[in-house]
């Protein structure tokens, strides 16, 4: 299953997000150790650069693992985030065209 997976931040929480971007990096690069691939991903920001949050398309077995990757992220567990929204991608989602997946795809 795909998941569009979107994460607003609070403001003010540049320092907080630099702290743990490492972490967070890893966190991505690893699934969630193991709960979802993440095939592409990126920071949201305004017209201004300022950061507004991330967003992810996901493959994940269960709407729970997405949620579960998300929730475990390490940006969410330090307080960054103030609403995750997940919705799922329709059967015609066509991820073979990611070309270049941030985490390993279990099946290809």
């Amino acid at each position: 299953m795909f998941f569009l997976m979107r994460c607003l931040h609070h403001e003010g929480q540049d320092a907080a997000r630099d702290a743990h971007r490492p972490s967070h990096r890893a966190w991505v690069q690893s699934g969630g150790e193991g709960l979802a691939a993440v095939l592409i991903g990126s920071a949201l920001v305004d017209e201004g650069g300022s950061s507004l949050g991330n967003f992810g398309v996901l493959e994940a077995a269960s709407l729970e693992d997405a949620q579960a990757f998300a929730q475990g992220d390490p940006f969410n567990r330090a307080g960054i985030v103030s609403a995750i929204e997940l919705t799922q991608l329709p059967d015609t989602f066509q991820a073979a065209r990611i070309s270049d997946p941030m985490t390993p795809r279990k099946n290809g």
